[in-house]
């Protein structure tokens, strides 16, 4: 059962947070408005559109700076009762450093659950409307969108591979398709089109510009057709850039994706695995931030509270760095993707029991 104290600091916990998170999204909106204001007046986008798009950069952006965000405010708080000496008071009533942090875990474990399951299900959709705009709205802002959508090549089963040199997940299209069947290692017949479109109605696709050349030990067979509808033997997903799709799956999806590619023996599953570790890496950090957090504010310091602010910056930027460095690795290496995925827990899990060992003290 809470306490008056549990109550009093759980209380203090979740609003200092959300006020962090309001505080800080209505500036990294405004930086991107200012960055993308004049493409899209450009572009004549619709403000619905817009509106949507803001949706999910918002729900983008939180879970990006999540660690930040969450440690920024816990310290904030902490300091808070320290520099007013409500800590040392809750201390010497009797009560151990140890059940001082009860209401901090309690707190950081509705977080946690709260971005398990943004992670699950609302951030890849958010993901995907994020990265839609961008690509149908922004592309002509550099060359970095189209990049990140471009040259997907795949094998789709062991004597199959397809090619396209962009995909559009808006109107469910890619361009420069093309289909090569192999047998015993020699090419049986290849398949190319200028546009290759997705018909969710009956999961077929439309192809344009349609050829067909089966290789013949006599001479060669050519078919061709402005407009062909078939039914091929891959996903919609398959068109679909690596990191693109991966972000954009909902966990049930993603783990079904994931053993899909296995069987084909896709070299992309490090990033894939990536994805799908950090759904689970994101929230189990909210409670190692936490201990590090309150370990390190609640000592009241001759610098204030901006001493323990700055140690909470560099500590959190740390992380995401971290956080950063080795998700590359991993999808880069031969690194075990979820060992790569969870070494910044594991170092900043051994911060955190150094940290309240001496604040204990």
């Amino acid at each position: 059962m809470l306490t008056i104290l549990d109550k009093y600091i759980l209380k203090r916990y979740l609003t200092t947070f959300s006020v962090m998170l309001l505080m800080f999204i209505p500036i990294g909106i405004t930086i991107d408005v200012s960055e993308k204001v004049n493409k899209m007046i450009e572009n004549n986008v619709p403000f619905s559109a817009i509106a949507q798009y803001y949706v999910d950069f918002t729900i983008y952006f939180a879970n990006l700076l999540f660690p930040i965000f969450l440690f920024l405010s816990i310290i904030w708080f902490t300091s808070k009762l320290a520099n007013n000496t409500e800590i040392i008071a809750i201390l010497s009533s009797g009560i151990s450093f140890t059940r001082f942090l009860r209401p901090y875990i309690i707190g950081a474990t509705i977080v946690s659950l709260f971005a398990l399951m943004m992670g699950f299900f609302l951030v890849p959709k958010a993901s995907e409307g994020f990265k839609n705009f961008r690509y149908m709205y922004l592309i002509g802002n550099g060359q970095n969108e189209m990049r990140d959508n471009s040259d997907v090549y795949r094998q789709i089963n062991k004597d199959e591979y397809i090619y396209v040199s962009s995909f559009n997940s808006v109107s469910k299209m890619a361009f420069n398709f093309s289909m090569e069947k192999f047998e015993n290692d020699k090419l049986k017949y290849k398949v190319s089109a200028s546009r290759i479109k997705w018909n969710p109605r009956d999961s077929s696709y439309t192809l344009f510009d349609f050829k067909k050349r089966k290789i013949g030990e006599l001479g060669d067979v050519i078919i061709s057709e402005q407009k062909k509808d078939t039914v091929l033997n891959f996903d919609l997903e398959d068109l679909t850039p690596v990191v693109y799709i991966a972000e954009t799956l909902s966990y049930f999806e993603l783990t079904k994706f994931i053993e899909k590619e296995k069987t084909r023996g896709s070299t992309n599953i490090n990033t894939y695995l990536v994805v799908l570790y950090k759904k689970y890496s994101i929230p189990v950090s909210a409670f190692i931030l936490t201990i590090i957090a309150v370990a390190v504010s609640s000592m009241k310091r001759r610098g204030g509270m901006g001493i323990n602010l700055a140690i909470g910056i560099l500590l959190a930027f740390a992380f995401v760095f971290l956080d950063k460095v080795f998700g590359v690795l991993a999808e880069k290496s031969a690194a075990p993707p979820i060992i790569a995925v969870w070494i910044p827990n594991i170092l900043f899990g051994i911060l955190a029991i150094y940290l309240l060992r001496n604040a204990k003290r």
